[in-house]
């Protein structure tokens, strides 16, 4: 048996904890505490949504129940449901999402690389936000649009180059999508993908005034004025591609410099679509890739929800949750750090499967992932090359 230290403890040495103290000196969220300090805060947080604990009580029992492991991996305070129920409430949330952040840093400079699916050189992101339902009487900070309904929205700017979030926002359901454009900081030479919801003449107009560009779809009111056509090929589902001045009084006003329609015909949905975009450089059919790219987001979502404890809170408090949602993000990026530093061929799921049965396992981190055999996923047909290497050791 290896004597080192847990899979747990290697896993969390992965983290920054310079940057992490920073984090929690920022906002004082150490002061004062005697027990269950913010990393050990955290520890326990990464713990149960490595291993998908339902409730504080659950936490609390599956810990107490580990004994002496527990000082092997990190955990120096008694654990106790109270204690960690009063520091949801009461440690400030900016601590764990500058946290996340410095992670996501990390995260951008190592997927920096990673291939898009086509020739695309510029950084690419996709912004679209998700629901996330609550209980108005349970969450009454949580109000919506529609009465008697509890939701918050998790604003959501994804890298498309990994795969991973670049900026998160929280907010209520009342905040309308196209505000979120407002609060970010646009990065020149970046294509930012965008649905329908963010079409607004004005902020548009700011994306391209800060020397970045956008792609999204037009509604169907929308009225534009041809300049002139480029040349298409419409054997590639190309319908036109033009390049137009918006017509009415305030879109005029509100965006006065000459905007790029690219129709396009989707074959695998057999729908006309059109696309608004202010690079004028790329080709048409690039445009409509990068458009289909967008996707990934909406995977993105629905890999969080299904994997990660997001949708049953620990809390009720705004803060309590907010401080779940962002361990959850940190969590999820700190698994694509991991693998990428050990050049995994595992998917972020599989490696989430094996890290909780593993967690606190004293065996190498990696070798933890190498015990997996990937060839039992394959039909069998195809198992039949590897067998000469296993047989030879190769």
């Amino acid at each position: 048996m290896n004597a080192g230290k847990t899979v747990f403890a290697q896993l969390m040495d992965w983290l920054p904890k310079y940057d992490f103290a920073q984090c929690v000196k920022r906002y004082n969220g150490d002061f004062h505490v005697r027990t269950l300090s913010c990393y050990e805060q955290f520890l326990i947080l990464a713990f149960a949504q490595l291993t998908y604990r339902e409730s504080l009580r659950d936490i609390q029992t599956c810990l107490r129940a580990l004994g002496p492991k527990l000082y092997h991996s990190g955990f120096r305070s008694r654990i106790a449901r109270s204690t960690l129920a009063d520091a949801n409430e009461e440690r400030d949330w900016r601590i764990f999402a500058d946290f996340a952040q410095v992670l996501i840093a990390q995260a951008v400079d190592l997927y920096a690389d990673e291939p898009l699916g086509n020739e695309l050189q510029e950084t690419a992101y996709a912004l679209d936000s998700t629901t996330i339902d609550l209980c108005l009487s349970l969450f009454p900070w949580a109000e919506s649009r529609f009465s008697g309904k509890g939701e918050i929205k998790m604003h959501t700017l994804l890298n498309l180059r990994g795969s991973f979030p670049s900026v998160i926002f929280l907010t209520n359901g009342k905040i309308h999508d196209v505000n979120i454009l407002d609060q970010l900081t646009f990065e020149p030479g970046a294509i930012y993908v965008m649905d329908r919801g963010y079409l607004d003449c004005s902020r548009l107009y700011r994306i391209h005034q800060s020397g970045a560009f956008f792609v999204t779809r037009a509604k169907s009111h929308n009225q534009f004025r041809r300049r002139y056509s480029r040349p298409i090929d419409k054997d590639q589902g190309l319908l036109y591609d033009q390049t137009s001045l918006w017509k009415g009084y305030y879109p005029s006003r509100h965006y006065p410099d000459a905007i790029r329609r690219i129709g396009f015909r989707d074959p695998a949905i057999r729908k006309r679509l059109i696309f608004l975009t202010n690079n004028q450089r790329l080709p048409a059919l690039t445009i409509t890739q990068l458009f289909k790219f967008r996707w990934k987001i909406e995977l993105f979502f629905k890999w969080i929800k299904q994997h990660l404890r997001i949708k049953a809170f620990y809390g009720n408090s705004e803060n309590a949750v907010r401080v779940q949602i962002w361990v959850a993000i940190a969590v999820y990026v700190l698994i694509a750090i991991v693998r990428k530093r050990g050049n995994l061929p595992h998917s972020p799921y599989t490696i989430l499967q094996i890290l909780s049965v593993t967690l606190f396992e004293k065996i190498p981190l990696l070798q933890a992932f190498l015990q997996y055999d990937p060839t039992l996923d394959l039909p069998d047909h195809q198992k039949q090359q590897y067998l000469p290497g296993i047989l030879t050791g190769q």
